[in-house]
């Protein structure tokens, strides 16, 4: 059963933000969006997303979206980066991680040029940062990458990945 709520949340938030899919149009966004999707995309909209559309990549023939709330989705906190970190804390572990929690809903963490793309198109994270996804190379040594904007400046940062912070999410993406 599709979602109507959602969709008609998911419409005026992409009416309303013009500027970060210029060219695009509503109802090519809308043949494209399954109920799978919806699930998704109803996950990251109850979790403090506020998703919505950030580009069309022409060569893949698909639309990316993506968390576009000003600071990192806030029922999305307090996670270390992976399962793998959080099985090593041997104390005041989390609840769950950034990577499980993405993966049990059918979403992927951010690429760091993708979190450097949506910086691009407006601020976000200027009071919070963001877990992305993290190559393997640093990954297998222990760490993890996040990012956030200060100064008007887009950093990303390294971190333990067993790490957690109330103040730092993690921003998702769905294609369709």
């Amino acid at each position: 059963m599709i979602d109507k709520e959602l969709i008609l949340i998911l419409e005026k938030r992409f009416k309303e933000n013009m500027n970060r899919h210029m060219n695009i149009r509503w109802n090519d966004v809308l043949e494209r969006i399954n109920e799978d999707a919806l699930l998704s995309l109803r996950y990251m909209e109850e979790t403090g997303g506020e998703p919505d559309i950030i580009m069309f990549d022409k060569e893949l023939y698909h639309y990316l979206y993506c968390d576009c709330s000003k600071e990192s989705p806030i029922h999305r906190r307090n996670l270390c980066y992976d399962n793998e970190a959080l099985t090593k804390r041997r104390s005041n572990k989390p609840i769950s991680s950034a990577v499980f929690e993405a993966e049990k809903h059918n979403i992927k963490l951010l690429t760091e040029e993708e979190y450097k793309y949506i910086q691009t198109l407006e601020d976000f994270d200027l009071k919070s940062s963001s877990w992305l996804l993290t190559e393997n190379e640093t990954r297998l040594l222990g760490g993890a990458i996040f990012g956030d904007k200060r100064y008007n400046r887009t950093f990303i940062y390294h971190n333990g990945a067993e790490s957690y912070y109330s103040n730092r999410g993690f921003r998702a993406k769905v294609i369709i």
